[in-house]
């Protein structure tokens, strides 16, 4: 390929990969019936590690240790809160409005600007699993995400073993994509991945559901 048009070639990909359409809003408070999603603060550093980051049974599919001391959990909550100054950082305490403590996290995990996918991630303390807050909190967020953000798609993944993660995604509208092998590793090695997505069209339409 003659050089000048390599050159060209690779300034329209450099071009397209500055291309951002996501309109990042950062972590706003949002409600539900239920649950108010919000920032962090330092002061839920107790009640997010007695009610769920210290659990290992919380943790058994994730991709993060069990914390074994307080000053893990701080360390953690203090990374989280200095970066909310960050408009396209996207991380959301689960407060029930009858408990006015923190119950377990939902954030964007990954994203690509480029299709305007988000990856969403989530955990809930033990205490309060099967009681629908995981369901309500997603559902809570996927119409900022969709109608605020911008975004084309979101999609999240679980461990075949861990269905009740994946029948979370099921109830709010995401479709199985399919199993990628041996394609995540998580605190039991390297494992499988079943992905789901929804798409802003069918969010909109109500197709998925």
């Amino acid at each position: 390929m003659d050089k000048s048009v390599y050159q060209n070639e690779l300034n329209k990909y450099h071009d397209r990969k500055m291309v951002f359409n996501l309109k990042h809003k950062g972590t706003v408070q949002l409600s539900s019936e239920r649950l108010i999603l919000r920032q962090f603060t330092m002061a839920d550093a107790d009640a997010m590690y007695r009610n769920w980051q210290s659990d290992p049974e919380v943790t058994k599919y994730l991709c993060w240790q069990a914390h074994k001391d307080p000053s893990v959990t701080e360390q953690v909550l203090g990374s989280w809160v200095s970066e909310y100054e960050n408009p396209a950082f996207y991380q959301w305490a689960i407060v029930p409005k009858n408990l006015q403590q923190p119950i377990g996290s939902i954030s964007v995990v990954d994203m690509n600007e480029q299709t305007n996918t988000l990856h969403i991630g989530y955990c809930i303390g033990k205490k309060w699993w099967h009681m629908g807050y995981t369901s309500e909190a997603l559902k809570t967020i996927m119409p900022f995400l969709f109608l605020e953000v911008g975004a084309n798609r979101l999609e999240s993944q679980h461990d075949p073993n861990n269905p009740n993660s994946g029948a979370v995604m099921k109830k709010c509208g995401f479709q199985f994509e399919g199993t990628l092998r041996s394609a995540d590793r998580s605190n039991q090695g390297i494992v499988d991945a079943a992905m789901y997505s929804i798409l802003a069209e069918e969010f909109k339409t109500g197709s998925a559901l």
